[in-house]
């Protein structure tokens, strides 16, 4: 089984991975991590600032990684910002039956009444530096348009409305 877990910057998809690998005993690929190596090993001339170019050229990786797992029966969680919404047409229905696909999405009200929380535990799991100064109109269009896109490609989703429980 694949695991993919999708959502914008600050949804939680690294905590629910950890829980995931602890609950499951899953190992999880962090999608930051490989593009972070990619870039600091100079494998890539794109930067951190390249986020649809970043998209395409990650997931031409991460999906042969997928192709992998399932064809030597592996288990493995993925999670990240660089999975495409379109990303089922690149496996056929073999290959789609082992993927389970997850959005985490939060809503504009649960943005507004939690914003100070949000920015107060990005780092709950990863012990990264601070991102620059998270702004809120931001995040709420990016999760709107995450909300739009899965249901335009029918893609699974968690909207995180009133309670975040992972």
């Amino acid at each position: 089984m694949v695991i993919l877990i999708g959502g914008t910057t600050h949804t939680g998809k690294t905590l629910l991975a950890q829980k995931m690998l602890e609950k499951y005993k899953y190992p999880y690929l962090s999608i930051d991590h490989l593009k972070m190596g990619l870039i600091r090993s100079k494998q890539t001339n794109l930067t951190v600032e390249d986020d649809d170019k970043l998209t395409k050229y990650l997931w031409d990786i991460i999906k042969e990684i997928i192709k992998t797992n399932i064809e030597n029966n592996q288990n493995i969680i993925i999670e990240g910002c660089y999975i495409p919404f379109y990303w089922k047409k690149d496996f056929n229905k073999e290959y789609l039956k082992q993927i389970k696909y997850i959005c985490l999405i939060m809503t504009k009200t649960y943005i507004d009444n939690n914003f100070e929380k949000i920015v107060k535990y990005e780092n709950i799991i990863e012990k990264r530096k601070l991102s620059a100064k998270l702004k809120k109109e931001k995040l709420i269009k990016e999760n709107e348009y995450n909300l739009e896109m899965c249901k335009k490609y029918n893609n699974e989703y968690i909207l995180i409305d009133k309670d975040y429980k992972i």
